[in-house]
């Protein structure tokens, strides 16, 4: 029975990526083409309600499939129209479907920062493209220290992918460990923490440098699964009995908006204790979800 189910699974999310990313890749077109105003601000809003339209279909068959439980803990006052900088920590890529699932339409469309190769995956690539996903390149330290210019390249993209999201309600959603947790991974750094990886405060520092004041808040999501980490695999064969959330709403500090990460390095200590101290809370948060 396994497999016949996996099948149908794969089959009916196939159907409806296709039902969606074609009439979405057609907007896309029309804004490439007719590069108004007009037209991108009539465009928005369909190719943003295509994208959450998919999503809902998906959590529907999530919902409809699986009898796995998801718990989620709010302190916060969500708006659709708000402008967000989503914070989470990063297990599996179920975490994805876990967050569409607890933010579609209650807060705007979220949008990753995603590899470059990314861009490659069939249909979701230009689907991703369409809806202005940024793309990264997501250099290793050897590779910028060899050439310095490619760590610019990426700061550069997030400054044009920023510029795009001040004029609409955004949020933007950074896995700010920039991995998947893995106990091996856990070893090899060291981390302070008992389940998560250490931060990476680059990326925060560039999107609240370059979108300033225009964020309402940052909405921290921290993801727990009592069973274990889970693979896409053990969510369509509903081997996931239970997901824990919690969202918590925080202001932004007003002395992290003005300054420079990259060159002042008072500033980037400052910016990192920061950082540090919320991953301190998060962690104690998942010892709680875990345990409960």
């Amino acid at each position: 029975m396994l497999p016949l189910r996996l099948v149908l699974i794969s089959l009916l999310i196939a159907a409806n990526t296709v039902l969606h990313v074609l009439p979405l890749l057609l907007v896309a077109l029309v804004k490439a083409l007719l590069p108004f105003d007009r037209v991108r601000r009539a465009s928005n809003p369909l190719l943003t309600g295509l994208a959450e339209s998919w999503i809902g279909v998906n959590t529907w068959m999530m919902d409809r499939f699986t009898s796995m439980r998801v718990d989620v803990q709010e302190d916060a006052v969500l708006q659709v129209d708000g402008h967000y900088l989503v914070l989470a920590n990063h297990q599996s890529w179920v975490d994805i479907l876990v967050l569409q699932k607890v933010f579609n339409r209650r807060i705007p469309l979220l949008r990753f920062f995603l590899k470059r190769q990314l861009f490659w995956v069939p249909l979701l690539g230009l689907a991703w493209w369409a809806l202005d996903f940024p793309f990264m390149g997501r250099y290793t330290p050897k590779q910028i220290a060899r050439r310095p210019e490619l760590a610019r390249r990426d700061t550069e993209a997030t400054r044009r992918a920023c510029e795009k999201f001040r004029a609409i309600p955004v949020a933007i959603m950074n896995f700010v460990e920039g991995t998947r947790f893995t106990p091996g991974k856990h070893a090899t750094q060291g981390a302070p923490y008992r389940h998560l990886l250490k931060p990476k405060s680059g990326g925060v520092a560039f999107v609240l440098d370059a979108m300033g004041e225009g964020l309402h808040a940052i909405l921290d999501v921290t993801i727990a699964y009592p069973g274990g980490r889970p693979s896409m695999m053990d969510l369509l064969a509903d081997r996931i009995p239970e997901i824990r959330v919690h969202l918590r709403q925080r202001s932004i500090p007003d002395e992290l908006l003005r300054g420079d990460y990259q060159n002042d390095r008072a500033f980037r200590a400052r910016f990192q204790q920061w950082m540090n101290r919320l991953w301190q809370e998060k962690d104690a948060d998942m010892t709680r979800l875990l345990a409960d």
